[in-house]
């Protein structure tokens, strides 16, 4: 499960804030974003003021951890690598969401464990977590300062000869009439997005490419959207390389898998985060995993 409302009960009269505090083990600030997202309830009705008081039945949306014994292909005392599965989400998306990388490590490591960076639900690979707050702090400001090095594997449709430093500003796409692209190359208003290419191994009786791809920013979709810029779209993409009415078919969850093979390639987007690089207390960490 994920996000789920339940009851709880206080015998004597008390201030919401204190009661999420006293019984949830969360700061003051937390109890209050907790009301100001609609988690905290009294009869039926969000409660929204910290200062109001209660006694009796209160309900109060949890998150529930669900585990897949999805294990870590590494770990230290202060954080841990997993090797995510094409597919799955990192965050939930809504409270609905039954299962998610989010799920598996605070199931696993507690409720202070969480994920520090981001991978596409379609992207399989190397996700970096950390195992309490301390670490997640430390870890997110190396991402930030970029001082972490990604590298990428992915499968191209055609011949992909030369090393190639893409340098394409990217947009969001707000407007999905026309085009069913989450984001797009955008020369005037873009933000700035830079990935370097390198090809590994080309197939000639598939023509396709293996490529190793490493982003020196972080944008989403932006080694989808630069490849497919450049005219190698990766294999399995159901967004980037097909017609308007593939994305909308894959977009509304209309398209098979047996569909989705033959009109992209494969079963699944064939991108893969096989590296991570970094400093950290003074260690030099360096994970790579290379296989799909």
């Amino acid at each position: 499960m994920s996000y789920v409302k339940k009851k709880f009960f206080s015998q004597s009269k008390i201030k919401v804030f204190k009661f999420l505090i006293e019984n949830f083990d969360i700061s003051l600030g937390e109890a209050q974003r907790w009301m100001d997202k609609g988690r905290v309830f009294l009869k039926g009705k969000p409660v929204k003021k910290k200062t109001y008081s209660f006694k009796g039945e209160i309900e109060v949306v949890v998150f529930e951890t669900n585990s897949r014994n999805l294990k870590p292909v590494f770990q230290t005392p202060d954080f841990l690598v997993y090797d995510k599965p094409s597919g799955v989400l990192v965050h939930p998306q809504s409270r609905h969401t039954k299962y998610s990388i989010t799920h598996e490590v605070k199931h696993t490591f507690g409720k202070y464990a969480n994920i520090v960076h981001r991978l596409d639900k379609e992207t399989s690979g190397l996700l970096l977590c950390s195992k309490h707050k301390k670490a997640e702090k430390d870890l997110k400001m190396l991402f930030e300062n970029r001082e972490v090095q990604k590298t990428y594997l992915a499968l191209v449709k055609g011949e992909f000869k030369n090393r190639v430093e893409a340098d394409f500003p990217i947009s969001r796409n707000n407007e999905f009439d026309d085009i069913k692209l989450k984001v797009f190359i955008d020369e005037e208003n873009g933000k700035v997005s830079k990935t370097i290419f390198e090809p590994i191994y080309y197939d000639k009786v598939k023509n396709q490419t293996l490529v190793k791809a490493t982003p020196l920013t972080g944008r989403q979709h932006q080694i989808r959207v630069h490849l497919f810029h450049l005219g190698f779209p990766i294999v399995g993409d159901p967004l980037y390389g097909v017609s308007f009415e593939v994305a909308e078919d894959y977009l509304e969850q209309r398209m098979s898998e047996e569909d989705r093979v033959k009109l992209t390639g494969a079963k699944r987007l064939m991108l893969h985060a096989n590296s991570l690089e970094f400093k950290y207390k003074n260690q030099y960490i360096l994970y790579s995993k290379t296989t799909f």
